[in-house]
């Protein structure tokens, strides 16, 4: 019964959805550490990658490969390793030519709208903190100190829109060359786009262009999210633990 179920398992993860947790900071103010989320496997077909836990080289390329829009979150295999997962949101598709200039985006030489909306707030917690950015971090009276994060919205040329941080103002990531984007490859970011190691670093020290076949899912929802407040065998801490406003949260651009 216990290979059945394991079977079972893996036939769903590799076919349907899997799920992930997130690590880091780099996907602010969209995922946040702590946060489980699903990942359709059906949504761009399957390649070598599909496979949880390690990668079978079985075949080249992709099997009923599915469309890739601009501004999907994406998880996807390094290319630097061909293992480590990494999570962003494509924002280059093949033969586009993407830049920064003074903290903006420009696609094939259009320039991304970007928006100031209000900041995004959270609490820090055992697993999120502003202490790198101490000019946005705010002491209260009672309980923990909370991080103030200015905020943007960005519409891409499709009209899909997304929320976006910038926290240095000159950040090195702020300038940029152009890129373009070679066939089979795409370009993505982090939402977090002064804290993120993604395409606009070379794949040496960064992600640089996505093959295809290294894209293992879309993100699709958050099911569950933790501020870390609570280790696994602590039970009657969970709930307080749990952050509930984060539970279901879709995770595509709108």
């Amino acid at each position: 019964m216990v290979i059945v179920a394991m079977l079972i398992a893996v036939f769903f993860r590799t076919l349907f959805y899997d799920p992930y947790n997130i690590p880091s900071e780099s996907m602010l103010p969209t995922l946040m550490t702590g946060d489980y989320i699903f990942v359709s496997k059906m949504a761009y077909g399957y390649s070598k990658h599909s496979t949880p836990y390690f990668s079978l080289d079985l075949f080249d390329g992709r099997i009923l490969e599915g469309e890739v829009r601009r501004g999907d979150v994406v998880v996807f295999k390094l290319p630097r390793d061909n293992q480590t997962d990494y999570i962003k949101r494509v924002m280059g598709l093949p033969g586009d030519r993407m830049q920064m200039r003074g903290g903006v985006l420009y696609i094939n030489g259009d320039e991304v709208k970007k928006e100031r909306i209000e900041d995004f707030v959270f609490e820090e917690s055992a697993n999120m903190n502003c202490l790198r950015y101490p000019n946005y971090r705010h002491p209260q009276a009672q309980g923990p100190a909370q991080c103030r994060y200015p905020q943007y919205l960005e519409t891409l040329p499709n009209g899909l829109s997304y929320n976006v941080l910038d926290l240095e103002p000159f950040g090195l990531s702020d300038n940029t060359q152009v890129y373009t984007v070679p066939e089979g490859h795409y370009f993505a970011m982090g939402d977090n786009r002064d804290n993120s190691a993604d395409s606009r670093k070379p794949t040496s020290r960064g992600v640089g262009f996505i093959p295809a076949e290294n894209l293992v899912g879309r993100a699709v929802i958050i099911f569950y999210s933790s501020n870390g407040n609570a280790k696994i065998w602590q039970v009657w801490k969970w709930f307080g633990a749990a952050r509930g406003d984060r539970f279901l949260t879709g995770l595509q651009a709108e």
